[in-house]
């Protein structure tokens, strides 16, 4: 089993900024993509952006611009840096891992196998 864990999340001013963290366990980390979704109250959860081994990364419409998605393999950690942050953007943050071999970048929730428990993102306007 491969375990996720969120953190970062918290109460942020719109404009303001946040830094959200999936640790992973296990040694194959550097082997799996790793995928940032978000779920709003009432909506189907959304890709947010992407990291694949190879360096490919996709960033959603909505936050491309203000969004940087990172991995450390020796730290078996992703990351998600948020500027601009709006009241929109608010949801819980979940981390998650596409273990398939490929060279692209898949922004549907189904492929991921693993997932975290989420963090939850509140930004006040």
């Amino acid at each position: 089993q491969v375990q996720l864990v969120e953190s970062g999340g918290g109460l942020v001013q719109a404009g303001g900024s946040l830094r959200l963290s999936c640790a992973a366990s296990g040694r194959t980390f550097s082997f799996y993509a790793m995928g940032w979704f978000r779920q709003a109250p009432g909506k189907e959860r959304e890709f947010v952006a992407g990291i694949r081994r190879g360096g490919n990364i996709a960033y959603a419409d909505s936050v491309k611009g203000r969004v940087t998605i990172s991995r450390d393999n020796a730290k078996n950690t992703v990351y998600l840096q948020m500027n601009s942050l709006k009241s929109e953007d608010t949801a819980v943050y979940y981390c998650a891992a596409d273990v398939r071999y490929g060279g692209s970048i898949d922004t549907r929730p189904g492929v991921y196998e693993y997932w975290g428990q989420g963090t939850q993102v509140t930004v006040s306007s």
